[in-house]
């Protein structure tokens, strides 16, 4: 699911033992939140314009893994992208189909995507890990590497932090992830870092993106 704002933030694909949790909770809420998340209106300007420069660089078929209620993936196949959007919970899935029935969403999380490997060229990761307990990050991202091709990339939104650690998040627990942090992760899952963008507004949590290609 995508979306970094303090009302009702975004669920992911989460570990195997936790997926259950993570599902139901945004299940109960998931029309509220497409509601009141699940539009382009409702993304940040800054968040827009790094996604959308980051899709139009990368090339071949893009992943929205985590895609919530689809507006991510509807907008960027809209502007001609070849992308499929991948989402755990069923009625998240439901909506973004009557929504966009033209774009592929597909039911999955970020440990099983069900693609082949380097079938994809570019990977939005847009706060589908924020869910993830720590020590599992590791298994998403190897899923995400094997699905890359060589060289593809991956765009990565997520809680910022001053240390690794779980909070209250409105649906259901999720982290903040110091920037140096992340890097360190996605570096020991074979993924070289080209930029990391940060934005704080008044009344909101931290955010933080960091752009990687498959090393």
């Amino acid at each position: 699911m995508e979306h970094p704002a303090e009302s009702c933030p975004d669920a992911p694909s989460a570990p195997a033992h936790d997926i259950d949790r993570v599902v139901a909770a945004y299940g109960d809420r998931a029309d509220e939140y497409a509601d009141v998340l699940g539009s382009m209106d409702a993304v940040h300007p800054d968040d827009r314009t790094l996604v959308e420069a980051w899709a139009d660089a990368t090339p071949g078929r893009l992943l929205d893994v985590g895609c919530g209620p689809g507006h991510w993936t509807a907008h960027l196949h809209r502007r001609g992208h070849d992308v499929i959007g991948i989402e755990p919970v069923p009625r998240f899935v439901g909506l973004a189909r009557a929504a966009a029935p033209e774009v592929d969403f597909r039911l999955g999380t970020i440990e099983a995507v069900g693609l082949p490997d380097g079938g994809v060229g570019g990977v939005l990761a847009w706060y589908s890990l924020v869910h993830h307990r720590p020590d599992r990050m590791s298994a998403a991202l190897a899923e995400v590497h094997r699905i890359l091709a060589p060289g593809g990339g991956l765009l990565v939104g997520f809680f910022e932090g001053p240390s690794l650690e779980p909070f209250d998040h409105a649906v259901t627990t999720a982290h903040r992830w110091p920037v140096d942090r992340m890097v360190t992760a996605l570096e020991d899952a074979g993924f070289t870092v080209d930029s990391v963008h940060r934005r704080t507004d008044e009344g909101t949590r931290p955010h933080a993106a960091v752009v990687a290609h498959r090393t």
